[in-house]
């Protein structure tokens, strides 16, 4: 099975997010309908749980075996009373977290409409990918996986948009998976964002890297973000990075010091994975840039490198782009900021 679980700002540095060369894609037509899995769990009787669990997998075949065992765990060769009785214990546990998300998602139509447009562009960009019918809402561990794809549909885990300051992101078993600079982020308004990475991560799976040098991987996150940059045109491009507004702007104040970084420590060919890791991918900060600079700086500098190929090569498809050489680009960029 597939399963990929991984306000509009109106100023000069997101000027991108709003070029004149979006398209109007209110009349492709996108068939999307939200099932909400979390509401119909929460309400099941629980004294009556072996036959209310047939009940809600009949109504949810596939997202229903995918939550039992792939997001909350349970061995499919369990008896239905122990199966009945750990998903009784997962409802009790989880009760608060349900009635937390209620009071922010009881009406998810707004969420819905956000991702239906991002799927109109992606149906624009590339008429002939398969778009997901179908969003499945559900409540899952706190540490657990969040959004993801499977061959349902987009599965959104509610539990991880309660909004970045929820107490219970703050306690230490949270804090081991998601600590703050990743919890901040359990947003509603990420919702749209994580589903049109999904997407991004279905269309074009990441390869191993094992033997990608830095500026390879960095042109290839690049490549990714630009491609949602496309999907979310309205979305701020630092929701897009997953930056805080300001670390955005003064990345892009300090463009040139950031490349001057990976080019004065002749970093841009090493292969080594012990350098990589530090500025490709999550991470808290960049030591080297202070300690209110962000993590995964390499993907910043690459986004920007695959920025400007475009601006040179505008009449470059995306699907093209997606499966250029990352060297060749690079090369042909030529970007010195």
């Amino acid at each position: 099975m597939r399963l990929l679980f991984s306000l509009v700002v109106a100023v000069a540095f997101f000027a991108s997010c709003n070029n004149n060369d979006t398209p109007n894609v209110d009349n492709v037509k996108v068939n999307l309908t939200t099932k909400r899995f979390d509401k119909d769990l929460f309400a099941l009787d629980t004294n009556r749980m072996v036959p209310e669990l047939d009940r809600l997998m009949t109504k949810y075949p596939g997202f229903g075996k995918t939550f039992l065992t792939q997001i909350i765990n349970i061995d499919p060769q369990w008896s239905p009373d122990s199966m009945a009785n750990y998903i009784k214990a997962f409802i009790g546990s989880y009760r608060n977290i349900y009635d937390s998300s209620e009071k922010i998602f009881n009406d998810f139509s707004k969420y819905e409409k956000e991702i239906k447009k991002g799927l109109q562009y992606v149906s624009h960009y590339f008429p002939a990918y398969k778009l997901p019918a179908k969003v499945y809402t559900y409540i899952g561990p706190l540490d657990g996986t969040g959004d993801g794809l499977s061959e349902d549909g987009l599965c959104i885990g509610l539990q991880s948009h309660l909004g970045g300051d929820f107490s219970l992101y703050k306690t230490t078993w949270v804090q081991e998976t998601y600590p703050d600079y990743m919890s901040r982020r359990f947003e509603p308004s990420y919702i749209a964002v994580n589903s049109m990475n999904r997407i991004v991560e279905d269309m074009f799976p990441e390869k191993s890297n094992d033997d990608k040098t830095m500026v390879v991987q960095m042109v290839e996150k690049g490549k990714r973000l630009y491609l949602l940059s496309k999907f979310l045109p309205a979305t701020p491009e630092f929701k897009l990075i997953g930056y805080t507004e300001k670390q955005y702007k003064e990345c892009l104040d300090h463009e040139a010091s950031i490349w001057a970084l990976f080019v004065q420590n002749n970093m841009l060919q090493t292969i080594d994975y012990n350098i990589i890791k530090n500025y490709v991918g999550e991470g808290p900060k960049t030591p080297e840039l202070g300690e209110a600079s962000p993590g995964n700086i390499g993907s910043f500098a690459g986004w920007q490198i695959v920025k400007k190929y475009m601006d040179k090569n505008p009449k470059t498809e995306l699907k093209d782009l997606m499966t250029m050489d990352a060297e060749k680009l690079f090369q042909e960029a030529k970007y010195k900021p």
